[in-house]
């Protein structure tokens, strides 16, 4: 009996005209952060804002056409739509994934969202997998979203500056049964439930409605909303679980750390990047910092292969890992061997 196996087919990107450029993004904190320092330590250049039509489905649903377009995947053969897009959408409760399986015509898929903030995109590509080496009626699934959570954001909040670089986009991945290349073979996450309320929109909800007193408050009221805690417990666990999510990956693909080539990681400050380059034995060209697009949440993973297939820099026999985490708090990491398996 042949073993089974998962690979990516290719992917799909949407990245909206709008541009913010470190200027601006001083200019917003009232010149708390100088120009010069947006970029060279929160590592922004400029940052793609949504224009008026972009909303979080149809941006999504944009990535997802780009995707179809690159691979040249029939959209009726998609079994799966794995929707991770944000809750900031065009319209509270209702169902992205439906709304982008209309959009592309995928009438034989089934579609969930899933969310788990910035590291959606790699737990649903795990869950992606596991789905498809499970139910012999499931042969290809797209993992696909759209991100503009940057709305939320108040410049003049201090405590915020950890997510002034918040953009907007959409990004889309196939995944397939049995391809036999570009294989997933490993994924591990990690949650931190003690940190579930340390960070999020603070307006809005069930907690604290929308009133006519709050309406403008709420709408730039994403913030850490126990600052202390968050950064504490984060600047004591983030590092050691990012490389217990890598190492346990590793393990999983069967394949040594030191063949890792490539890492598609998220946007951070321009330290943090070059820091885990370093604990990884990795150069600066074998990654893409993502200065010109600041974070795009959990489309940066996506984002961040889709570049380095144009460069060269992810080809036949490169190791990769896509590595995230997100407010919650969760990290992750796979592990992709590019290529044909043999």
């Amino acid at each position: 009996m042949e073993k089974k196996d998962v690979g990516i087919v290719g992917t799909g990107i949407y990245i909206p005209t709008p541009r913010m450029n470190a200027k601006e993004i001083s200019d917003a904190t009232r010149g708390v952060w100088s120009e010069a320092a947006v970029i060279e330590k929160l590592g922004i250049r400029q940052k793609p804002l949504p224009g008026p039509n972009d909303g979080t489905q149809e941006m999504g649903a944009l990535a997802a056409l780009d995707c179809l377009k690159n691979t040249g995947v029939d959209p009726k053969d998609l079994d799966v739509i794995l929707c991770v897009g944000e809750e900031w959408k065009e319209y509270p409760l209702t169902t992205s994934a439906c709304y982008i399986q209309d959009r592309i015509g995928a009438t034989n898929a089934w579609g969930i969202d899933v969310q788990n903030r910035c590291c959606t995109t790699v737990a649903a590509m795990k869950i992606a997998k596991d789905m498809l080496m499970a139910d012999d009626d499931i042969h290809m699934v797209m993992v696909v979203g759209g991100y503009r959570n940057g709305d939320f954001v108040d410049y003049t909040d201090k405590n915020m500056s950890m997510m002034y670089n918040l953009g907007a986009g959409g990004g889309a991945i196939i995944l397939k049964k049995n391809y036999h290349k570009n294989l997933l073979l490993g994924s591990y996450v990690i949650s931190d439930g003690s940190l579930a309320r340390t960070a999020g929109v603070q307006i809005g909800g069930q907690a604290n409605p929308l009133t006519l007193e709050n309406l403008e408050e709420s709408k730039k009221s994403l913030r850490l909303m126990d600052p202390i805690k968050m950064k504490d417990r984060l600047n004591e666990v983030s590092m050691p679980n990012w490389f217990k999510c890598i190492d346990k990956a590793f393990e999983q693909a069967h394949i040594q750390k030191s063949e890792l080539s490539y890492l598609a990681v998220l946007h951070m400050k321009r330290s943090g990047h070059l820091s885990m380059l370093k604990d990884l034995n990795l150069s600066e060209s074998q990654s893409i910092y993502l200065e010109e697009y600041g974070h795009i949440g959990q489309i940066d993973q996506i984002l961040s292969l889709h570049l380095a297939l144009q460069t060269g820099q992810v080809k036949e026999g490169t190791v990769l890992s896509m590595v995230a985490a997100g407010i919650g708090y969760v990290w992750a990491a796979n592990v992709i061997k590019w290529g044909k398996s043999m």
